[in-house]
């Protein structure tokens, strides 16, 4: 998919923020999330939906967006936060100190996907697969993936047996065999299904 694809703005009148998280479906560490105000005539051809990219796209990305942005923020909630509040309305703050920590303070915020909590009276639009639709959405996905995989390769060096610097948390079987082996660390979500489905690993017939 081309960027051209993407539209600008959903109200050209607004200062539009564009929110969206990373890491929602993962076993273990933070989840993150960006909130990005583009200028309207941004193009980038490598601009999309975080996983319609590369990493090589990405990294290029990066500090385009960081550079071009009118401002840009980056915020996670750990995964206590996450055990704490559950996974969605940890995604829902998260995007709240993303958008808390902006220079310049929007009045529309568009957020990837059907549902929010509203953040101090500033109007939001949610929109299904919004980071495939619109340039700031598109742009914050990117940064909060770049962001939280980052955090995770770190991770990796500590924990090298889950292959986070390769599956970054998510639920490979890889990961949940090794969680099965080895037990969950502290960084693992403990309200999240961490081991294989198939209760024969488990509870083999005697």
């Amino acid at each position: 998919m081309k960027q051209s694809l993407l539209k600008n703005y959903f109200d050209k009148s607004c200062i539009e923020a564009g929110c969206d998280e990373a890491g929602r479906g993962c076993l273990a560490g933070p989840v993150y999330a960006a909130a990005v105000i583009m200028p309207h005539d941004f193009y980038h051809p490598y601009l999309n939906d975080s996983k319609q990219t590369t990493e090589k796209q990405r990294i290029e990305l990066r500090p385009i967006i960081e550079e071009k942005a009118i401002s840009w923020a980056v915020a996670r909630l750990t995964h206590k936060e996450i055990d704490r509040y559950n996974i969605l309305n940890a995604s829902f703050k998260a995007m709240h100190r993303a958008v808390k920590k902006l220079k310049v303070t929007p009045n529309l915020l568009l957020i990837d996907g059907n549902r929010f909590n509203a953040y101090k009276g500033i109007r939001h639009e949610c929109i299904v697969k919004g980071d495939s639709k619109f340039t700031s959405i598109a742009a914050a996905s990117v940064l909060a993936k770049i962001y939280r995989d980052e955090f995770m390769e770190k991770q990796a060096k500590k924990y090298p047996q889950y292959g986070w610097s390769n599956n970054k948390g998510y639920p490979t079987v890889k990961h949940r065999k090794a969680i099965q082996e080895f037990g969950p660390c502290d960084l693992h979500r403990k309200t999240f299904s961490l081991y294989p489905k198939t209760d024969k690993i488990f509870h083999p017939k005697l």
